[in-house]
């Protein structure tokens, strides 16, 4: 999804701003929600919206609202065998260490973005390079249109990779924009990104022949 730094809808603000006093609802039926509850991808706004257990179950359900609400799922994935270096990095062009991509189905094309002191950036990738890069990869064929990200970080020359919900990387820019100080991010931002990669890293599991595209 290509949304912006300036999107106001209720499902991304929570990431950007602090946490209302009032209960978070869902946007489809209006009842509270908890603080660790699902999200919608609305694919007509290109928004996140936040959903009640029920209504997120009810979303899954193949022709739901017409297909206008994809529920994201919760799987986090990663392929011990996928090795990417600096060199594929820099094919990516992207400016900064830490990039996630998708697919927009509505563009019918790959989408990169970064986190900024801005927000969401898009860096411009050409659909050559992602399928040289990891295009072939089984990462690339499991990722749900959407709802779903390749998730990347370039350190001490490797980049590591995981396929994660498209939510907890807007959570990510979000922390960055928040906490984002100087040229490089300073240091409570480099602090958060390092948890923010170890509850990955915790939460992934490797692929295995039973989710093998």
């Amino acid at each position: 999804m290509t949304a912006s730094p300036t999107t106001r809808t209720p499902g991304l603000r929570r990431f950007l701003t602090e946490r209302p006093a009032r209960p978070e609802r869902c946007e489809l039926c209006a009842v509270p929600v908890v603080a660790d509850h699902r999200h919608l991808v609305d694919t007509e706004k290109r928004a996140l919206v936040c959903a009640c257990a029920a209504c997120a179950l009810l979303m899954e359900q193949p022709g739901a609202a017409a297909g206008r609400f994809r529920t994201v799922p919760a799987r986090y994935l990663t392929d011990p065998s996928l090795r990417l270096d600096e060199g594929a990095w820099d094919a990516l062009q992207i400016p900064v260490g830490v990039a996630f991509l998708f697919r927009n189905a509505a563009l019918d094309r790959l989408v990169a973005l970064y986190p900024s002191p801005a927000g969401a950036t898009e860096s411009e990738l050409e659909p050559a390079t992602w399928t040289a890069v990891l295009g072939d990869s089984p990462l690339a064929r499991l990722l749900e249109p959407d709802v779903e990200a390749l998730l990347l970080r370039r350190t001490d020359g490797h980049v590591e990779c995981h396929l994660v919900p498209i939510d907890i990387c807007y959570e990510l820019v979000g922390r960055m924009r928040l906490l984002w100080q100087g040229f490089d991010g300073g240091a409570e931002a480099r602090t958060a990104l390092d948890a923010f990669f170890a509850d990955v890293t915790r939460r992934v599991r490797p692929l295995d022949a039973g989710v093998r595209p």
